[in-house]
């Protein structure tokens, strides 16, 4: 069951990662690229890794796109007039180098899958710990001197951000 669930959202986030980069209006293409990073969430779900999928949700679903919304609302995208000639070479193209590139990989993630998904189902209970755990202890150990420096560095990106903001508003 879980295998059968895997493949329909592996297939549910790679169409809609289809749509991000096919589809022609910018908020189409932000819409489906936050279904695409919901997908890859429940994908770290089904692989137990449930901390990585809330940070997904979190940060790229969440911040990350609305950050592009509201770009795209402020540029009026909408507007643009994009060409509407038919492309048919390119789209038979297109098919056709996805199917063979498909069928290249196909028996290389089949060989894969099964691995990948039985590793992080032993793994997490050979460890005796959550994924939480495990990473909040590497990061407030091993890493706590360059996650406080990151933590520096973004409070210095906004302060910056905000004092061109403020000069690029007062002139």
């Amino acid at each position: 069951m879980e295998t059968i669930l895997f493949y329909v959202l592996a297939a549910v986030t790679l169409l809609s990662a289809v749509f991000v980069v096919f589809l022609r209006r910018p908020i189409h293409n932000v819409l489906f690229m936050i279904l695409t990073m919901v997908g890859l969430a429940t994908l770290f779900i089904l692989l137990h890794a449930e901390f990585l999928a809330m940070v997904q949700i979190i940060v790229y679903a969440g911040a990350v796109m609305v950050l592009f919304l509201f770009v795209i609302m402020l540029l009026n995208l909408e507007e643009l007039d994009l060409p509407k000639a038919p492309r048919p070479l390119r789209w038979g193209f297109g098919i056709i180098l996805s199917l063979a590139f498909a069928v290249i990989l196909f028996p290389i993630f089949s060989h894969f899958v099964p691995t990948i998904m039985g590793k992080a189902q032993s793994g997490t209970a050979a460890a005796g710990a959550s994924n939480m755990e495990l990473i909040a202890r590497e990061l407030f150990t091993t890493y706590l001197l360059p996650f406080e420096i990151a933590s520096v560095l973004l409070l210095a990106a906004i302060i910056g951000t905000v004092v061109i903001g403020r000069k690029l508003t007062q002139k």
